[in-house]
């Protein structure tokens, strides 16, 4: 799809982004999946913005002016043995319109973020994803670098990918931690709440 404008999201675009989240990740059968019974993540976006969230590295993308896709990057670290640390990029969540998905808008959003992120001196970046998807900008498995998440584990869907030379040497032993955000079941009250207030903010429109 030609046409797509990557851009640096802005106040004014909050509430539509919140709202392509929650479309874009409303997919059949998640309720019955379990969880908490209703999309998590555009309340991860609103409270991205607020605390470890990264404002230049919050983008969204326009197809003939419209809003159908963003991205935003938030703080995370490795943490080593003997209380050290190194410092990490995370990103998510990437979320499209449903009815553009599959038309190269996620990959704009990607990419965009990718060179920003090297811009902006960042080392390296790890997150947890489709690892069908993301080995095609590069990402590997976070094993790779020897690294585990939290809670010493590794799997397919753990990722990462250096944007310095070397950067995660001497990583190896190292634990992943990422923004409290993004644990579901932490938040699960306060997104309900969320949830209900948005939806009847919508509806009254």
């Amino acid at each position: 799809m030609e046409n797509i404008v990557v851009r640096i999201e802005r106040e004014e675009d909050f509430k539509q982004v919140e709202l392509i989240t929650r479309q874009a990740f409303s997919y059949p059968g998640r309720v019955e999946k379990g969880g908490i019974g209703c999309p998590f993540e555009h309340w991860m976006v609103h409270k991205l913005r607020k605390r470890d969230g990264i404002q230049e590295l919050s983008f969204v993308a326009e197809y003939n002016g419209k809003i159908v896709g963003h991205i935003i990057g938030s703080k995370a670290c490795i943490e080593l043995p003997k209380n050290s640390s190194i410092k990490v990029l995370n990103f998510g969540p990437l979320s499209v319109l449903p009815e553009y998905q599959r038309k190269g808008v996620g990959k704009a959003l990607l990419n965009t973020f990718i060179d920003r992120a090297r811009e902006m001196d960042y080392g390296a970046i790890m997150f947890f994803g489709r690892p069908e998807y993301y080995p095609q900008f590069g990402f590997v498995e976070a094993s790779d670098y020897g690294v585990t998440d939290c809670f010493g584990h590794n799997y397919p869907a753990f990722m990462a990918m250096e944007l310095k030379s070397n950067y995660l040497n001497g990583a190896s032993g190292g634990k992943f931690y990422e923004s409290d955000i993004f644990n579901e079941q932490l938040h699960c009250n306060e997104v309900k709440e969320f949830d209900r207030y948005f939806l009847k903010g919508i509806n009254s429109v």
